[in-house]
């Protein structure tokens, strides 16, 4: 459906907390993708997360045997799939897909569109979440994301693991979405779209500015009031074909140079050459290579 601008104000305007809407309610208004070289590859990433995919409420449904976690993978080779075929319909001729949770070995190989390739398994660099970008990509897709720890009327909130209580750079606390997002910045690449809880779409478009996204759920109490995954599918599919149109609106998020990193964490007593113990529990480092932070960053988590 291709709703006008004034249309588009105006449900926006009337939905309020109804998730149904927000799809349209996130994201640019109105915008144009710069016309491709001909012949030149359209290459989009996808960063898939747990913590935000459509259901999820607790610990259980993404990881251990005890819950719902068998589901869970599935549908987050579902969400992924919506947002290849978004990306393709965008006229995407790449799609790699990065598995990020936990192990990163969530998504089954066979459960994944044909037409994506799947990076699967943690790595040992400093992007992580983000391995396998580089320059020769168009627009980031988070998928399933979370907002950082502490935050308010978020689901299942945390940075990275458990242990940390928060990490900001150049004095700007960051989620998951955040210095993965600098990492895409590294390589002039914007993140065009996220997928998660209300909080994480909130948190990211507050940080990057202009992002499109979709909240499939959002928190109410220890528990959830969201969209099934048919209709968080939907919106992501829709979603990503308006942002990977759309993707000359978007920018890369850069800080500058050098990075000033300071991790708190619960429990400190690990080390990185360079870093400094500032106080029982706090961290902090600084170098002109934002990998290498995050390299320091990984060690002292």
């Amino acid at each position: 459906m291709s709703l006008s601008v004034t249309t588009r104000r105006t449900w926006c305007a009337l939905a309020g907390a109804a998730l149904a809407l927000s799809s349209l309610c996130v994201g640019p208004l109105a915008a144009q993708p710069r016309p491709a070289r001909a012949g030149t590859p359209l290459k989009v990433f996808i960063s898939v997360d747990m913590e935000g995919l459509a259901g999820v409420v607790t610990n259980g449904d993404v990881g251990g045997t005890a819950g719902d976690y068998q589901y869970f993978r599935k549908i987050a080779a579902q969400e992924a799939n919506a947002a290849i075929e978004g990306a393709i319909r965008a006229g995407a001729t790449e799609v790699l897909v990065r598995d990020s949770h936990g192990s990163k070995q969530n998504i089954l190989p066979g459960d994944l569109d044909p037409r994506a390739r799947l990076l699967r398994g943690a790595s040992t660099g400093p992007k992580n979440m983000m391995e396998g970008i580089d320059s020769s990509f168009a627009a980031v897709v988070f998928i399933g994301y979370h907002a950082k720890a502490g935050t308010p009327n978020a689901i299942l909130a945390h940075t990275s693991n458990g242990n940390v209580v928060d990490f900001s750079i150049n004095g700007v606390s960051l989620p998951e979405g955040g210095y993965n997002a600098l990492v895409a910045g590294l390589y002039g690449v914007p993140v065009v779209f996220v997928a998660g809880d209300r909080a994480v779409v909130d948190q990211l478009r507050g940080l990057l500015g202009t992002v499109d996204g979709v909240a499939v759920k959002e928190e109410i109490g220890t528990a959830i009031n969201g969209l099934s995954p048919q209709a968080a599918q939907d919106a992501i599919r829709t979603g990503v074909e308006r942002a990977v149109r759309a993707r000359a609106r978007y920018r890369p998020y850069a800080l500058t140079p050098p990075y000033a990193m300071v991790l708190a964490v619960r429990q400190g007593g690990k080390s990185f050459e360079g870093a400094v113990a500032a106080s029982p529990g706090t961290y902090t480092f600084t170098s002109p290579d934002l990998l290498r932070v995050l390299a320091a960053f990984n060690a002292l988590k």
